[in-house]
């Protein structure tokens, strides 16, 4: 059995001889770390260059079968592994160190960790949660893939896209958790387990996606498994505390918002199908969306399904989208009218100041004595 830490020490000493002030860090981590080695382990571990010659100390080599893969980490990405904009928050975390070069560099290391160990933190639930946002939306790319896909059946192709989703959805737990895994491939599904916020069928999706025969079945696993996440991270978004504030949010929208009612009610009374389509269609979703961040204090998230719509709903709004018809115009554009008089009334009521004038002389009256 090869003996990886007399590997490392020849590489520490030479660093020391040759390279003293173009290292700053080398640490190991993984499975010797953490008591789990086998006969075909190799040893895990990474350098943070001081200068780019510093570089020139990588290596990767084979020792009687046993693969090294001695690689750089730069400052920049140790820097995104401590705050989980990279997923391998552990190598930082976990690791031990083998060579220091100086004080500061320790002190800048100790940092990091001190950032990782503070994810838990109330303070850092918003962020996480988005982050955890921005992960699963690479699992809607890759359902995408799978649905348009050349051949979207083919079970090589299924299971190498259920894998990318799989990969994503437990990084985006660990987010929402606000945890990081020390264990990465066969090992997440232990770690997920324990997670307080996960699907309910987690443990059946994942069986499916890597057990099933039947590529029907492997996509509906990976829709379902990502819509179910999608669920929790609004779910966790619904409970952050809300700031209501129409009067700052809603600032300025409805002057902005007439001039694309005015093109759908020219759209309506010209019979262009196409331009009421997009307009309607921008409106309501545009309306919707801004409600919600009035009501809640922040934006819809980025894996919103669709739960932004409800405060249009709620609010009485007329479904413009619902009434286009190529061949009779007239109900879209009275509810258009409709709603014009029922969103200035609204936004009236809830304090927010329309500057709305009959004429430039009054306009100028207003803009010259605004201050």
């Amino acid at each position: 059995m090869v003996d990886v830490f007399a590997v490392a020490d020849i590489i520490v000493n030479h660093i020391k001889t040759s390279y003293p002030q173009d290292v700053a860090i080398v640490g190991y981590y993984g499975s010797y770390l953490q008591g789990r080695a086998t006969e075909r382990s190799d040893l895990d571990f990474f350098f943070i260059p001081a200068t780019a010659r510093g570089r020139e100390v990588e290596c990767q080599f084979i020792i009687d079968g046993i693969s090294f893969d001695f690689w750089p980490i730069g400052w920049e990405r140790a820097e995104r592994m401590a705050t989980f904009e990279d997923w391998s928050t552990t190598i930082i975390a976990d690791c031990e160190l083998l060579y220091v070069r100086s004080e500061d560099d320790l002190a800048r290391f100790t940092e990091l960790r001190a950032t990782i160990s503070s994810m838990g933190s109330g303070s850092k639930t918003p962020a996480m949660i988005s982050k955890a946002e921005t992960v699963l939306t690479e699992c809607f790319i890759s359902l995408a893939k799978m649905r348009l896909a050349d051949n979207p059946k083919e079970l090589s192709y299924c299971r190498i896209k259920a894998r990318e989703i799989a990969g994503n959805i437990v990084k985006s737990l660990g987010l929402l958790n606000q945890i990081y895994y020390k264990r990465s491939w066969g090992h997440y599904r232990e770690q997920v387990r324990e997670l307080p916020i996960k699907p309910d069928q987690l443990d059946q999706y994942l069986d499916t996606m890597m057990f099933s025969l039947n590529p029907d079945e492997i996509i509906l696993a990976c829709e379902k498994l990502t819509a179910d996440t999608a669920r929790l991270i609004s779910e966790r978004q619904d409970n952050q505390e809300e700031t209501r504030s129409f009067e700052k949010r809603m600032k300025g929208y409805y002057e902005e918002a007439r001039g694309m009612l005015n093109k759908l009610l020219t759209a309506c009374e010209k019979g262009h199908y196409e331009t009421a389509f997009f307009v309607a269609s921008g409106v309501q979703d545009g309306l919707a969306r801004i409600l919600y961040a009035a009501e809640k204090g922040r934006w819809p998230g980025k894996v919103d399904l669709g739960e932004h719509r409800a405060f249009y709903i709620r609010h009485g709004y007329p479904d413009l989208v619902a009434l286009l018809d190529p061949t009779d115009f007239e109900p879209l554009r009275l509810a258009v009218l409709h709603l014009i008089e029922k969103l200035e009334h609204h936004l009236r009521t809830e304090g927010v100041v329309l500057n709305l004038f009959d004429s430039v002389a009054e306009f100028e009256s207003f803009y010259m004595n605004r201050a």
